[in-house]
């Protein structure tokens, strides 16, 4: 049977589009299913924020998955300009054009240069691609990691959800796409682009919520493993860590325990599988000098 999914407007309530979510393995908690259920009515972008591996970048994911829509990613680093995020024109196709027209005796100027910034020769980068894809959404992941400088190209395309191309004209959307920011907050991100957007903080998980998530994503884990990951992980959360450890490593350590065969956190296996959950040297150091791995509640 096919899959049935969900168009925006079908989405009445946050109720309904936790549920969906729940469909796609991913359990919002109340906070966070209103603010995406208001971002998706009031076509505002959702700006989201919290440490590292909470589960912002896998919302945009299922929400694509909730309105049958392309997830179309920008992973945003330091650097990035126009030409990387907006459009880029094609110049070797553009050359080997202009060389084909002189071969064939073109040589009319105004004519040529009409036809070398043709749409076909520009190149879509990710806004762009968002603004002519409908529907879609658009995740621009951890914009905190980007110069201040790139927010100002943001704000422009998000407050019109427009580009203009210098050759060609401005390109609008027919409707603007579901846009999902986030931020690690290794920076402050200006409030002027927080402005245009819906804000939400996500925390970790609390214990019970994680040991659902292990048990929807991992179907073949038993409910006694993962009640002792989500223990170890809430300890270590509390354990003053360098990187203390988000939903995607519980769900990576937990993977790994299971590939090795575990039914209960043996801590043999734990101490052995621990690169899944901790990136951190000084991180394994203090859980294994301190018996942190302990798998009693």
């Amino acid at each position: 049977m096919l899959r049935r999914t969900a168009t925006a407007p079908e989405i009445t309530s946050p109720g309904r589009l936790a549920e969906l979510l729940g469909r796609e393995a991913y359990l919002a908690e109340d906070g966070l299913a209103t603010a995406a259920f208001l971002a998706l009515r009031m076509g505002r972008p959702l700006f989201l924020e919290g440490g590292a591996g909470v589960g912002k970048t896998e919302l945009a994911r299922a929400l694509a998955s909730v309105l049958d829509a392309p997830l179309i990613r920008l992973q945003c680093y330091e650097g990035l300009d126009g030409s990387q995020v907006l459009y880029d024109w094609d110049f070797a196709r553009q050359l080997l054009h202009l060389k084909a027209a002189e071969a064939s005796g073109v040589t009319d100027a105004a004519r040529l240069e009409g036809e070398v910034y043709d749409r076909r020769f520009l190149i879509a980068r990710p806004l762009l691609r968002a603004i002519e894809t409908q529907p879609c959404v658009l995740l621009i992941d951890e914009v905190d990691r980007a110069d201040v400088e790139f927010e100002a190209i943001l704000l422009e395309v998000l407050s019109d959800f427009a580009i203009s191309v210098p050759e060609l004209g401005t390109i609008r959307a027919e409707a603007p796409p579901v846009v999902v920011l986030t931020s690690n907050r290794t920076r402050e991100v200006h409030d002027a682009l927080k402005r245009r957007c819906l804000y939400h903080w996500l925390e970790h998980p609390s214990f019970e919520r994680e040991v659902e998530i292990l048990l929807r994503r991992l179907p073949e884990c038993s409910r006694t493993l993962a009640e002792q990951v989500a223990t170890a992980a809430g300890r270590l959360r509390e354990a003053g860590l360098v990187k203390p450890p988000g939903i995607s490593e519980t769900l990576d350590w937990t993977g790994a325990l299971l590939t090795l065969g575990a039914r209960e956190l043996d801590p043999g296996l734990a101490a052995a599988t621990l690169g899944a959950l901790l990136k951190h040297r000084e991180d394994h150091e203090a859980v294994l000098g301190n018996g942190l791995l302990g798998a009693s509640r």
